[in-house]
């Protein structure tokens, strides 16, 4: 709920018009406004699906609560990755097309009162991989640059956890925990995450690809404790090989242990913490540095 509104995200698997975001008067339950997660030809971001026309473009599903902010009056959500993959994996020749999909793994910044759209972040373009960025948007404040800062966190399931001004969309920086190989890089002032060439799905691929489509971070959500900055983060470690058969799961190599899981620790803006995995070990106090920088971002209103 947000002030006089329900507010509510739609899941949208066979719906021609896509899946959307609604919200509703609290007292009458009359719509007051839709903002569609596919974006339109013609519309924001209406180029980014490959030149193709709006009854092909798939996914974009809401299947996660928002978060409110009551103070900036602003509605985050997380639409999922797309479904139709192979239509998006070679990019089109058409001049001003690109394959992002948005608004697909993508954090949404909308006015609770009118749905407009204030800002955007897209986590990762033209997903072939289902890493979905799907899960809560967590709403933290922290000193940056020695002022206070309202930062939005979220974690997609390659564990990677954005960190982006709630205000703007700026980002700030990412923690990487260290579980996927599909990202080669990112970049520290826009959020851009690098992809491997050899990671990208074709005919015959053998390339093992960290984690698998069920996600190192999946549904069981993460918590934060303001008292210390630290992030707790449920994660799984899996293994798959994408093709055109689609995902092929394996069994990650080294973990026939058992020890795939594990609650892992994150002191947000420094370094990972500790580790404590499923197979009750001591925590690892070995840290691994995460990824981090900042950008302008994408403003929708003017």
């Amino acid at each position: 709920m947000a002030g006089d509104k329900v507010i509510q995200g739609v899941m949208g698997f066979l719906v021609p018009e896509g899946p959307f975001i609604v919200a509703v008067d609290i007292e009458t339950g009359e719509e007051a406004w839709r903002f569609h997660t596919i974006s339109r030809p013609g519309e924001p971001g209406g180029n980014s699906w490959n030149g193709l026309p709006i009854e092909r473009r798939s996914g974009g599903n809401v299947w996660h609560q928002g978060t409110y902010d009551p103070e900036l009056n602003l509605v985050y959500y997380g639409p999922t990755a797309t479904y139709d993959h192979e239509p998006l994996r070679d990019l089109s020749d058409q001049p001003g097309v690109t394959n992002d999909a948005l608004f697909t793994n993508t954090t949404l910044a909308l006015d609770a009162d009118t749905g407009e759209l204030v800002w955007y972040f897209q986590h990762l373009r033209n997903d072939q991989w289902n890493f979905d960025w799907g899960f809560e948007r967590q709403i933290i404040n922290l000193t940056r640059n020695g002022a206070p800062r309202k930062v939005l966190l979220t974690t997609g399931k390659m564990a990677i956890t954005d960190a982006l001004d709630a205000a703007t969309g700026e980002y700030l920086f990412s923690i990487d925990a260290g579980i996927k190989n599909v990202v080669a890089s990112i970049d520290p002032l826009t959020g851009v995450k690098t992809i491997r060439p050899e990671a990208r799905p074709r005919a015959g691929s053998n390339y093992l690809t960290f984690p698998n489509h069920y996600g190192a971070r999946s549904w069981a959500p993460t918590a934060y404790d303001p008292a210390h900055q630290r992030l707790y983060l449920p994660l799984t470690e899996g293994a798959q090989i994408v093709d055109d058969d689609g995902w092929q799961t394996r069994f990650p190599p080294g973990g026939r242990d058992g020890s795939l899981s594990r609650i892992q620790a994150v002191e947000i803006g420094q370094e990972l913490e500790w580790r404590l995995t499923s197979a009750q070990r001591h925590p690892d106090h070995g840290r691994r540095p995460g990824l981090r920088g900042r950008s302008e971002s994408h403003t929708a209103r003017s």
